[in-house]
């Protein structure tokens, strides 16, 4: 089976989740950094994620969540997922 990358999101998924996770963010006066630092993923791929360049995994929707005190389905009907 092929590894699905970001470049075949057509639905803009992933992009609607990242534009969630900034939105809740920015909301709760999170920097970037320190949202990564809390939910001890690397800042860089915080901000592919939040620009929706990469496919999050589970786990890191999981740690996300739980730096942002949320649930993660919080996250996905944010992004009217």
């Amino acid at each position: 089976m092929a590894r699905v990358s970001a470049k075949q999101d057509k639905d803009h998924l992933l992009v609607h989740f990242g534009e969630a996770v900034r939105a809740r963010r920015l909301a709760s006066a999170l920097s970037q950094e320190a949202l990564a630092d809390f939910a001890e993923i690397d800042r860089s791929h915080m901000g592919k994620i939040e620009r929706g360049e990469r496919n999050v995994t589970f786990l890191n929707i999981v740690r996300i969540a739980k730096a942002m005190d949320c649930k993660p389905s919080d996250l996905l009907i944010d992004a009217g997922l």
